[in-house]
């Protein structure tokens, strides 16, 4: 596993917040550390920032033609079906193994960490701060996948994975999980209006979800932003000046 970590100028003179980014399909820990622009906007703000990747890679590690399955889309879960459990433990490794070498190896305060990330990171972000409340204190996202579990950015990824019993899909569904009251802090949601995957996406269950919890969240839809990065990293100063303000 491969990754990428900016540290502030404040980090010369003491440990700093941390925010996590989990890229979208196909994508490495390289796409939002070369085109976000956000390493400027996290400097400006004293945050360090974590750009793990999207899936275990090598030549032995299981990966399918299609490219939203296998190597590049891991979901952030960890996989319980031949052949992906040996190596795709997404969920494991970016919430426990990454996260204690990030606070061991590097000046970040432990408990003042947040997480967001984009269309596949997004999903991934939501779903794990949830789960790990007491990890992650801020929490947003761009354009997610909203409710995995009812499109085919989703079902497709979560059988191969997870397995046929949908119970078992519950615990990976942003929109599920928020309706069900397990995220009781504010998030932020930028989607463009423009995105050619707005059915996949749902950001209205999103949208649907945070009313029905009574949640402090915004959704905001941006008009005429696709699903690019040139979206990602217009609005990226808006989420770091977020999180910064979240985290302290």
């Amino acid at each position: 596993m491969t990754f990428a970590v900016y540290m502030p100028p404040q980090a010369k003179e003491g440990k700093v917040p941390c925010l996590w980014y989990l890229s979208g399909l196909t994508c490495t820990y390289e796409n939002a550390m070369t085109k976000a622009g956000s390493q400027a906007h996290a400097a400006k703000h004293g945050v360090a920032l974590v750009f793990p990747d999207t899936s275990p890679r090598g030549d032995d590690v299981p990966d399918d033609e299609a490219y939203d399955l296998g190597q590049g889309a891991g979901f952030y879960v960890n996989a319980t079906e031949a052949p992906w459990a040996e190596h795709f433990q997404m969920e494991t490794y970016i919430a426990k193994e990454l996260q204690e070498l990030v606070v061991n190896a590097f000046p970040v305060e432990a408990g003042c960490q947040g997480i967001f990330g984009h269309s596949m990171g997004g999903h991934g972000a939501i779903t794990l701060a949830v789960k790990y409340p007491d990890t992650y204190r801020s929490l947003s996202a761009f354009a997610p996948i909203a409710n995995p579990t009812g499109t085919d950015w989703g079902r497709k990824q979560l059988t191969a994975y997870l397995g046929d019993n949908e119970e078992n899909w519950r615990g990976h569904d942003a929109s599920l999980r928020i309706a069900e009251g397990d995220w009781d802090r504010d998030l932020l949601v930028d989607q463009g209006d423009g995105d050619e995957f707005l059915s996949l996406l749902q950001p209205e269950k999103l949208t649907d979800a945070i009313a029905k919890a009574g949640v402090d969240g915004t959704v905001r839809l941006q008009p005429g932003y696709d699903h690019s990065y040139y979206f990602v990293s217009t609005f990226i100063p808006d989420h770091l000046a977020w999180h910064a303000e979240k985290l302290g």
